[in-house]
């Protein structure tokens, strides 16, 4: 199994980065790995801690369109350079988490993604040299309001509500590239998405390089590489799960906004006293 990188918190509110053991202790990081963090000798059991998502990114970039069937079912042409947006960092939550359903929209999609992690600041970076800066992966669901989405011509509302970017659970080095992605809801037996990661109309390392031609990518922030077709509704009460192999699982719950309320570390949903 391959090693699975975490971002915790403790039951004394401490923030760690660690090794996932096999039977869920973590042995802590002195850093967060892509900083070159090291083991220490502290190991929190399983019991003594709240998983978070596995990083706290300063941006989280995002690629639209970015398999052929997912352009067609949305109806449009594959594009011919990626399709790019940012989500906010405050839509970042862990797996276990609610995404919560703003009452501004009629119409909140899942959307099952593989997401980058970088790993050294970022600029002009040539695509020979863009895996070198591609630290490891995670799973990600780009939540979107698709009334808002389609209603206002460009994405930041329909894409940043709070809660609409859980990432997790951990991070993995490698992957395999024809690893496929699938998307579950409740408990239906056939995925809603099925799809190998290698049918991107363009690769990570495209990705890496094409973006930091536009901006500077710092270690930590995250590239959402864009979903498969199958994207559909979610509705209040439903479980997602988004999985991928080499990875995990990414598993959220949907929840009426107003009746809940995400923890600023985006670890876990608490009850709104208001």
């Amino acid at each position: 199994m391959a090693q699975r990188y975490v971002r915790i918190q403790s039951q004394a509110g401490q923030l760690h980065y660690g090794l996932l053991q096999p039977d869920r202790s973590v042995r802590v990081l002195d850093a967060p790995p892509w900083l070159k963090g090291q083991l220490t000798d502290v190991e929190l059991p399983a019991d003594s801690y709240t998983i978070l998502a596995p990083c706290a990114p300063s941006k989280i970039l995002a690629i639209g369109k970015n398999y052929a069937q997912h352009a067609a079912e949305m109806g449009s042409p594959p594009p011919q350079e990626p399709l790019l947006f940012i989500k906010p960092s405050t839509a970042v939550i862990a797996s276990g988490a609610s995404i919560f359903y703003p009452p501004q929209s009629q119409r909140v999609d899942y959307e099952g993604e593989l997401a980058i992690v970088i790993s050294e600041r970022c600029v002009d970076c040539p695509i020979e040299q863009a895996q070198a800066k591609i630290w490891g992966y995670t799973i990600a669901n780009d939540v979107t309001a698709r009334d808002l989405q389609k209603r206002d011509g460009q994405w930041t509302r329909a894409k940043g509500f709070d809660s609409f970017c859980p990432l997790g659970p951990w991070i993995v080095r490698e992957l395999s590239p024809g690893a496929r992605l699938q998307t579950f809801l409740n408990d239906r037996k056939d995925p809603v998405q099925s799809a190998s990661i290698d049918n991107m109309i363009f690769s990570p390392e495209q990705l890496v390089a094409y973006i930091s031609q536009i901006m500077t990518l710092l270690p930590g922030d995250v590239i959402l590489t864009g979903t498969p077709a199958g994207v559909g509704p979610l509705h209040i009460g439903d479980q997602v799960r988004i999985e991928i192999e080499g990875i995990g699982s990414l598993e959220n719950s949907v929840t009426r906004r107003g009746t809940a309320q995400v923890s600023t570390d985006g670890s876990k949903s608490v009850a709104n006293p208001h």
